[in-house]
């Protein structure tokens, strides 16, 4: 047996591994820089840099300079999920909703997608709410549970504070996912978002806004959570919001 030959295949797995831990953090953290990926992944900045060219070559997310950055020279390239990208994440089930959807839509109108969508909002909150803390807690503990409970849904949540520029505080909580289940259903059927969105204000107990959707072409969709902020929230992350 050649052992260069053994050990040269069994290192496919962990770089095809590796690959979609960055492209997945991409997704969820986006825009992200190569060298806040290093520190999340604890790679070598040449392991992940490579990675991250290669995604870039392949077309699965672009780059965008960063907005406000201070220091003088070239802004650094911060990552987001391209359309392509986006697209690489989808399983054959998505085809099969959609044309469920367009069906329901056909035969029964679309009073009917608009029933479903509620419905299955409805089976999220529910999912949602066993992990959520009392509606006593402050909305930044209940918007970082929701996160977490949607993460386990299959979306890729996070959660970053927002100032008001000029403002000493902070004054709400944005929420993100940069990977929805049922993003490309929901881009000829708005009605999955709305539910959505009405679902999270009755999660967190305060009226939320959704300001972008991935199913608009945004690069993630975000939903403004009004209130005091996360708690441990810095001044770098107040002038990156």
């Amino acid at each position: 047996m050649d052992i260069r030959a053994t050990a040269s295949t069994g290192n496919r797995p962990v770089e095809s591994s590796t690959r979609e831990r960055v492209l997945r953090d991409i997704s969820t953290l986006g825009p992200i820089t190569t060298s806040t990926l290093v520190e999340r992944l604890g790679l070598t900045e040449t392991a992940v840099r490579r990675h991250v060219e290669n995604l870039h070559a392949e077309g699965l997310i672009e780059g965008r300079d960063q907005v406000g950055q201070r220091g003088r020279g070239r802004p650094a390239r911060a990552w987001v999920l391209s359309a392509q990208g986006h697209a690489h994440l989808r399983s054959d089930y998505d085809h099969l909703a959609e044309g469920a959807i367009r069906f329901l839509a056909t035969h029964a109108g679309r009073g009917a997608v608009r029933s479903f969508a509620d419905e299955r909002a409805r089976g999220l909150a529910q999912r949602c709410q066993e992990q959520m803390p009392d509606a006593n807690a402050p909305v930044a503990e209940r918007t970082a549970a929701l996160v977490t409970a949607l993460q386990r849904e299959g979306y890729a949540a996070s959660a970053r504070p927002v100032a008001v520029p000029g403002a000493a505080a902070l004054t709400g909580i944005q929420l993100c996912q940069g990977h929805c289940p049922v993003q490309h259903v929901a881009a000829e059927f708005p009605e999955f978002c709305d539910a959505e969105t009405e679902a999270f204000s009755e999660l967190l107990g305060v009226h939320v806004q959704r300001l972008a959707t991935l199913a608009q072409g945004d690069h993630v969709c975000t939903t403004f959570v009004p209130g005091a902020a996360a708690p441990g929230a810095t001044t770098e992350e107040r002038s990156q919001s």
